[in-house]
This record gives C-alpha cells, structure tokens and sequence, in this order.
C-alpha cells in the first residue's frame, strides 16, 4: 500500500475509534520526538474531527537517559506538582489522552533498578487522581504504537538496518487492520465479535480458570459480580473508545486473595526499559511469595517491592495462541503488543469498570469486596500452545476453556 495513505489512515482509525474525538474536546498527546511527522498527521486529523484544542507532550529518550545517569540520587523521588494537575485538568474537563507508545528494551541497561523504581513510585503517586480517571475509563485514553530506531533495531534485528523501519510500519498496520479496504469497518466488527465472547464468558459466571502449562500449574478465583470486557469502552459520558490498539483480549478480575500456585512467563517484560526474562511467580493465598528470573531478577524483585499490591494480580486476560499478532511469530518487547499476542495476567492495581458497579463505589468499598489497589498496574505473558484453561462453574463442575492455546 502506499505508505502515506495508511499513515492517514491509521491516524483517522486512532481519532475517531480509538479516541472517537468530539466535536470541542481538548485532546492531550504525549509522543515521541522521532514521530513528529506522524503525530502532525493525527494532530491535523484532530482538529478536522472538532478537537477544540490539541496540547503535545515531547519525550526525548536521550534526556531521559541522562537524567538516570547524570542526576543525584534524591532527586528520583521527585515529581513536578504542576505535571500532575495538569493530567488532572484534562481528565476533570473530559479532555481525551493519547499516547504514542515506542519502548526502548535497552534505554535503562546498567542503570540502577532502585533509581527507576523510585522515579515510577513518585511518578503514580503524584497522578493517582488522574490515573483514577483512567483505570474507572471515565474518560476517553487511547494507547498506540509507533516506530523508533531503537525499537526497530531490536525487534527486527535479523533484517538489512535499511529495511527494519519499514518492515516495524508494515507489521503496525498489519495488526491494527490499516491493510483492509475499509479499515474503521473491519475494527467495528473486530469490537462486535470481542464483545460478543465477553457476552458469553458472563453467562458462564466462572468461579474459578484452571491454569496448566511448562512450569505453570495455577488457579485463579474471580471476584464475586466479575465482568468480562473487551474490545472497547464507554466513557462517562456515553462515547466509545478503544483504550488499546491494536486490541485482542478479553478480561476481568480476579479476587485479591484467591490466586494459588505457579506460573511462568512465556515472553520477555520489557519493565520501563530493562527486560525481564525467563521469570515465574509462586503465589499464596493470592500474594506473590517467591519468584526466579533467568535474566533481570534485581528490576523484578524492585517491581514486587514498589507496595504491597503489586504482589497479587488485578488482571486476568485470555487471548488466543491464533491471533494476528502471534501469527507474526516475532517478540516486539512492547507489552501492549505482546500481550495481544497471547493470554496474560497483570500485577498490581484491578480495574474498577471489571465489577458490577465497580466504579460507582469507593476505595474502601472495593478493598473490601476484594479488589486489588496498587499504584502500578504491569502486565505480563504467560499464554503458549501448550496452554490448558479449565473452567470452574459455581456448582465446581469444570469445563474446557482453552485447549493447546486456543479456545477450547
């Protein structure tokens, strides 16, 4: 296809099904400083869907890396008030997020764990309200994926350095659909038929997944009103939106104390920039209480120290072994892409919008109808061709769920 014609595309397919902008929102952008051609594009389409007006946010990996590398040790602690309120305005006034997501596997390579883990903890402490907005999808936020050499380089590593940008393009518009005929028609039923699974999952009503894999043998009770969701989403005021693009899972929420045994990654965690690989997690009553790492044991256990909440899990997504993005047979270090290559589960903090009327009840009403809170929220794989789901109904019968992988 010709190359500008699905960069419009893909920038119409983000504006108006994953943001669906509306005529005098305010639209917040945070991209990266090699995409500037790209996010003018989308700005541009923006302002032609009514955006009233359109703020962009520049991340540069280069001061990002000097500042884990140059600034004092005290100084991580540290997260500019002014930042935070200004999320918060956004969201307050029903304003729209946009995030251009380009991860660098290797931006924190020999950086110390302690100093990253303690920029992230100031960074969601300082924007636990507006991540409440978030995470209650009260409004529209939009996650999408574009090219960076860095990136590039390393997931496209076997190919001619002239042909990985192209090739990293190419497997963006592939998975987000840019190369049908009717891309914004193809997504709408791609979201009916997610939809339609989630339907049937809550007719199921499953008390407790069955989990059965190479160093994974694990149960995962789901909270009591569980909702299965997937696709996309209704803000508070009525519009949809698609929070991830692309998207193939569907997921819900477990109970804080219900998850027991092991499980074990099948993909690498690309965690802020240092990769964790070949790890598992052995939980208790629902708390991680050991894990291993063949490489990034020290970020992992940083991870698992950041509260106590990143200890139980607050996600569980089923996704099948058969999917686009698995069928590209390719790693891309980027979990918003791996983890719609397979299923997975998320440490940390559960979404509110995952419970019968979750997000019309307080903190303390969700803690104790067993929804886990954290200040993070990171995902992780853990599905293969060797995976088994079992379903328990709530009289214990158990059922096949997924069977090598996919569906049963």
């Amino acid at each position: 296809m010709d190359f500008q014609k699905s960069l419009q595309k893909y920038a119409d397919l983000i504006i108006k099904v994953g943001l669906n902008i509306q005529p005098g929102q305010v639209l917040y952008i945070e991209s990266p400083l090699e995409s500037v051609e790209f996010t003018r594009i989308v700005v541009r389409k923006a302002y032609e869907a009514g955006a009233k007006y359109v703020q962009v946010h520049w991340d540069d990996e280069g001061i990002t890396r000097s500042r884990f590398e140059s600034a004092y040790d005290d100084s991580f602690d540290y997260y500019p008030k002014w930042k935070a309120s200004e999320m918060e305005q956004i969201a307050e006034s029903g304003g729209a997020i946009l995030n251009f997501v380009s991860p660098n596997p290797v931006l924190f390579e020999g950086i110390d764990p302690n100093k990253i883990a303690k920029a992230r903890r100031a960074a969601a402490s300082a924007r636990q309200k507006y991540l409440g907005y978030i995470r209650s999808n009260k409004i529209s936020w939009c996650l999408i994926n574009v090219p960076t050499r860095d990136w590039v380089d390393k997931v496209f590593f076997d190919l001619p350095a002239e042909e990985r940008m192209a090739a990293m393009w190419e497997s963006i518009f592939y998975m987000n659909r840019v190369d049908q005929e009717d891309t914004i028609c193809s997504w709408n039923e791609h979201i009916r038929s997610l939809k339609s699974v989630s339907e049937r999952l809550n007719d199921k009503r499953y008390k407790k997944l069955h989990y059965r894999a190479p160093g994974t043998y694990l149960t995962v009770e789901l909270i009591q009103d569980h909702v299965w969701t997937g696709g996309g989403s209704i803000n508070q005021d009525g519009v949809s939106f698609v929070a991830n693009m692309p998207t193939e899972e569907v997921f819900t929420m477990p109970l804080r104390g219900g998850t027991n045994g092991t499980v074990t990654s099948t993909m690498p965690l690309n965690l802020n920039g240092n990769l964790i690989e070949g790890f598992s997690l052995t939980f208790e009553n629902g708390r991680v209480t050991d894990f291993t790492a063949e490489k990034g044991y020290d970020a992992l256990k940083t991870l698992l120290e950041t509260d106590e909440g990143v200890r139980y899990l607050g996600e569980v997504a089923l996704v099948p072994h058969r999917s686009p993005i698995s069928d590209m047979n390719r790693i891309f270090y980027n979990i918003g892409l791996d983890e719609n290559a397979s299923c997975h589960f998320a440490l940390g903090n559960a979404y509110p919008f995952n419970l019968e009327g979750g997000i019309e009840l307080s903190k303390e009403d969700l803690i104790s109808r067993g929804v886990n809170m954290s200040m993070i929220h990171v995902d992780f794989i853990i599905g293969s061709s060797e995976l088994d789901i079992d379903g328990e109904l709530q009289d214990g019968t158990i059922e096949p769920l997924f069977c090598k992988g996919n569906w049963a």
